[in-house]
């Protein structure tokens, strides 16, 4: 049976990315790809139940552009494309969760409003969001909160699983799934000029 090229490609530009040896002779799979040694989050697949609850309390809909953070297989990225109509993006640092990523966008056939990119989400410019989606740490999203502040423009919803964003952020809905915690805010006026002072 012959390799998809276009598989091939995906996986050899995630092996690239992730600076490994890309050998021609034969295709990669997603499981031969080397996961970072250190990941600051450890890969939890958030369930598909509270994918739909995180996406309802964003209010995600047509014209809306989400952004997950910590995207691990891009569950959440597909079903904001597929069930909402979004577009979106995800970032994750671990080559081998992206290629996971893209191949579920393809089978759910959403390839044309998803992109998945190997990335920091310390570095990456999240500016175009107005949805983003997190399942992280307490210490990470304490640390990512002035990012949010800055780069988001006024009005879009941040959705966290399971962690809130410390005492200076109180979520303005806090919301229940099978025993886990959804937590939600909105970008303020007061937000931006917090990060400015």
């Amino acid at each position: 049976m012959q390799a998809d090229p276009r598989r091939r490609t995906l996986l050899l530009s995630a092996a690239a990315t992730a600076g490994l040896s890309v050998l021609p002779a034969r295709l990669l799979s997603a499981q031969e790809l080397v996961e970072p040694s250190r990941l600051d989050v450890p890969y939890v697949p958030t369930p598909q139940e509270v994918v739909d609850r995180m996406l309802a309390m964003g209010k995600v809909g047509k014209n809306d552009v989400l952004y997950d953070l910590g995207c691990g297989d891009g569950r959440i990225v597909v079903t904001a494309a597929k069930v909402h109509a979004a577009r979106g993006t995800g970032i994750d640092l671990n080559p081998v969760r992206i290629a996971e990523a893209k191949e579920n966008a393809k089978k759910a056939g959403v390839t044309d409003r998803t992109t998945f990119k190997v990335g920091d989400l310390f570095e990456a410019d999240i500016s175009p969001a107005t949805v983003v989606t997190l399942y992280l740490l307490p210490t990470i999203n304490v640390k990512l909160r002035p990012r949010l502040w800055q780069q988001l423009k006024v009005g879009t919803r941040v959705v966290s699983h399971a962690f809130d964003m410390g005492p200076e952020w109180p979520p303005e809905k806090k919301d229940e799934v099978e025993g886990r915690t959804i937590y939600q805010w909105t970008i303020t006026q007061a937000n931006k000029r917090a990060v400015k002072a």
